[in-house]
């Protein structure tokens, strides 16, 4: 399905990279990341995107707003394993009133490990849909500070 975006994206501003180093406790049985660990290197990557944009998901919290996740999925392509660093490519895909959607790359030595994609809403401290505010669209629109 095509992100059809509310507001206007400029892909080189939407774009971050975060590393992230694969510690022990992250690893199986198999002695590779297990499959659900993955979810948490997406949201590491989407809070420094945030904070890459000198906006923190604590003050956002405090204000009343949430960016509740309400889809989230990963397509595994190769394994990590304990002590890797992995180079995670955050990407705002679509922006809407309520909505947002990010889109993950995971490399591993420039090689995609890992495709993810997580989907948000807005939500105030009742978990009830409200609209981001302007301030937030400002931060979510633009580049890194």
């Amino acid at each position: 399905m095509a992100a059809t975006s509310l507001v206007p994206l400029d892909p080189a501003k939407t774009r971050s990279t975060v590393s992230v180093r694969v510690r022990f406790d992250e690893t199986d049985a198999m002695r590779i990341v297990h499959h659900g660990r993955y979810l948490g290197f997406l949201e590491i990557a989407r809070v420094e995107w945030l904070r890459k944009r000198n906006a923190r998901y604590v003050d956002w919290a405090a204000m009343g707003r949430h960016l509740a996740v309400v889809e989230a999925s990963c397509k595994y392509m190769q394994s990590a394993r304990f002590d890797d660093v992995l180079d995670v490519e955050v990407d705002l895909v679509e922006l809407r009133a309520a909505s947002l959607r990010f889109a993950y790359t995971i490399r591993r030595d420039g090689v995609i490990i890992t495709e993810g994609m997580t989907r948000h809403a807005c939500v105030d401290d009742d978990g009830k849909l409200c609209r981001l505010d302007d301030d937030m669209f400002a931060v979510l629109r633009g580049g890194e500070a």
